[in-house]
């Protein structure tokens, strides 16, 4: 979605002051900023060889985001767009430009440049909805081509690349985003294919390459014939081609609100919606469809020819129920083609994915693993802590009926050895090291982030087997998933020097030591523990003076029943062959050690659900490591330790077996009884201390 050519007058340069355009576009909702700014030196990248100290220092007016921050995602909608966008094909004129939105605050430090190319409208406003979310992390730029330009394909191109290039001479070490939606995808991967030495992150929503395969394709000649005075009837038709017009009207709404609201709201936005669409007739005139469909059809053409020489990383997002465009299989195309590339596939979405409901745009960047401030993705220092719009999606609605069904208990210990309800007794300050037992397939982990959030207001970052980051988890009709939301939460790849870096810079952090052993654990090994011999979490966590907090866990033998396990697995001839397939490519990293630790290929256990029980978690006594230097010279100080920690661990996973016996909620019929007489927000009681 977008267009320009060089017959024009000069384009102004993104922070050039000549061209007042401020003063043409002064609304609410829209302006356009070529204020110039003072360039930030660049930082210089640590040797890869050597672990960095990392201490934060904060500067002068340096951007700090903090954890559940608020993003602003939700706070506009579809109507914003369309009066926004009929107030700037009034005050049309001139050449294609850049501007940046009024709603963009100013980003955190070294913020990489995202440059937004806009799709068939041309007007640039195609990001409305997430300007204030993006706005954060990202210095935004729009690219706004005027209703009556006529700029070529090959214009729009030259457009871009002098502001890639400007950029790049300024700031080699910063990564430029392209995000093009829909014919701005084709502009992206142009500029792309001709670029190979800029560093850039191409994100495309539906991009425009398939639109020699359009459905619309039959129907594109009848609009060449149609007459003048009919025209106006075009917009409404391609309104409902494109989008789904209930998503667009739900964007703006928040959907924890009861249902009665809901649907009110709902149709007072698809009231306030529909005489909008005529404005569509506005931005869109009979000549500038029939141009820019003219321009859609040499702009594949162009950009398909040079798919070969595209060598940045990119983001397709395709959707489902796209009518103008065959998206989800343009994105099993270009995942086979380009040599970089991942795709999040939207099923319920329509053509205009970033004007509907339920796609917050920086969640996905985040979630697929793409933000990045530098050339090299840095897990931990590009890492950005989840958004309040973020838990909101993950917790309060998705985990909202696993959280009803396990309606977990949380305990910890004071410094005194008392045990009490709550995270009182576990240290609000890091760095800190929880230690545990690895519940099967992590189905404990969303419950305890949860909490985290809720009471220390902290990231925890979790140790994950590398296999779940591994480029071969990824496929063309890939949805937004769990292992999504582990980016956005703080999953990141165990390694020495990931949990290293993560105690010198006071974080909490989250081990389990018996890792995919214990996660994929055998029939009858529920609790049981599988760690190594070495005491080397013990000694790193010394080196930082961080607090190390063992815990127990149970109540996955409340929730599921194992059927068939990796031995059984291993007895099955076809089910064998795909086990060991699956695990040719993915790395052991447990191989240097002894014992079954070091047994870690990986399988996937087969279980039915049981009617739930309920999770508890116990953290025991902190063990403080602070200014015990000898932790660090004497092995075996470290080793008594790691023992004690070991010890710990299974003691509090015992006493928690034991003590739920004596809980009278245990069973969810009980539960389900006590919240609808008390109400659903009542804390459920649990056994006595």
């Amino acid at each position: 979605m977008s267009l320009a050519f060089a017959s024009l007058s000069p384009i102004p340069p993104l922070r050039s002051t000549t061209h007042n355009f401020n003063s043409r576009c002064t609304h609410r909702t829209f302006a356009l900023n070529y204020a110039s700014k003072t360039e930030e030196p660049e930082t210089s990248r640590p040797d890869k060889r050597t672990i960095p100290v990392e201490k934060k220092v904060e500067k002068p007016g340096e951007i700090e985001l903090e954890v559940l921050y608020d993003d602003g995602f939700g706070s506009l909608s579809v109507n914003d767009y369309f009066r926004a966008a009929k107030d700037v094909v009034r005050d049309d004129g001139g050449p294609p430009r850049w501007f940046s939105p009024v709603e963009c605050s100013k980003p955190v430090n070294n913020a990489p440049l995202l440059l937004f190319l806009p799709g068939y409208d041309g007007v640039g406003l195609g990001l409305i909805l997430h300007h204030k979310s993006l706005g954060k992390v990202f210095e935004i730029r729009c690219l706004h081509i005027p209703v009556k330009d006529r700029t070529s394909f090959e214009g729009l191109i030259h457009i871009v690349e002098k502001c890639i290039k400007s950029e790049h001479s300024v700031r080699p070490n910063r990564p430029i985003f392209l995000l093009g939606d829909s014919f701005g995808g084709c502009l992206a991967l142009a500029v792309a294919a001709r670029n190979p030495k800029v560093d850039l992150v191409l994100v495309l929503v539906n991009p425009a390459t398939s639109f020699d395969k359009s459905p619309l394709q039959p129907l594109f000649p009848l609009l060449e014939n149609l007459p003048s005075n009919l025209h106006v009837t075009v917009p409404y038709m391609l309104s409902f081609v494109m989008g789904d017009p209930i998503k667009m009207a739900m964007a703006g709404i928040k959907e924890d609100r009861p249902s009665p609201q809901t649907i009110e709201k709902l149709s007072n936005a698809l009231t306030s919606m529909l005489p909008l669409l005529s404005e569509l007739a506005e931005i869109i005139p009979r000549e500038t469809l029939l141009w820019k469909l003219k321009l859609l059809k040499s702009a594949a053409a162009y950009t398909n020819s040079r798919l070969h020489a595209v060598k940045a990383p990119v983001l397709v997002l395709t959707s489902g129920k796209d009518n103008l465009l065959p998206s989800a299989d343009e994105g099993d195309r270009l995942f086979s083609t380009l040599k970089n590339c991942k795709v999040r596939h939207f099923k319920d979405n329509g053509h205009t994915l970033l004007l509907e409901d339920g796609v917050n745009l920086l969640t996905v960047i985040k979630g697929a693993g793409m933000y990045r401030r530098s050339r090299r993705r840095d897990v931990i220092m590009d890492h950005l802590p989840p958004t309040k719009s973020e838990y909101n999606k993950t917790f309060i609605q998705g985990e909202r009926w696993f959280s009803l069904a396990t309606s977990p208990v949380y305990f910890s210990t004071l410094p005194s050895g008392e045990i009490v309800r709550g995270l009182e007794g576990v240290p609000k300050k890091g760095p800190v090291l929880l230690v545990s037992y690895h519940m099967l397939w992590g189905l404990d982990l969303s419950m305890l982030y949860k909490q985290f959030l809720d009471e220390i207001k902290v990231t925890l970052f979790g140790m994950a087997h590398p296999v779940i980051f591994s480029p071969g988890a990824e496929s063309s009709r890939r949805q937004f998933t769990h292992y999504d939301s582990l980016y956005l939460f703080g999953g990141i790849p165990v390694s020495p020097v990931n949990m290293y870096r993560l105690l010198q810079r006071g974080s909490f952090v989250l081990l389990f030591p018996g890792g995919a052993r214990e996660a994929l654990h055998r029939k009858g090994e529920e609790y049981k523990l599988f760690w190594p011999k070495q005491p080397e979490f013990v000694r790193m966590a010394a080196r930082f003076g961080a607090t190390i907090v063992p815990y127990g866990v149970v109540g996955e033998d409340d929730l599921t029943q194992m059927v068939l396990d990796y031995d059984d697995q291993k007895k099955i001839p076809f089910v064998r062959d795909w086990v060991e397939d699956m695990n040719k490519d993915f790395q052991n990293i447990r191989s240097n050690l002894d014992g079954e630790v070091a047994d870690q290929e990986i399988c996937l256990p087969f279980f039915l659900p049981k009617v739930p029980g309920r999770f508890y978690y116990l953290f025991g006594k902190p063990i403080e490591t602070k200014r015990k230097e000898v932790l660090l010279q004497d092995r075996e100080n470290a080793m008594a330790m790691y023992s004690q920690i070991k010890l710990e661990v299974e003691g509090l996973i015992s006493y928690l077996k034991k003590r739920r016996e004596e809980d009278p909620y245990r069973s969810i019929a009980q539960r389900a009884l006590f919240r609808a007489t008390w109400g659903p927000s009542a804390q459920i009681p649990t056994f006595e201390l």
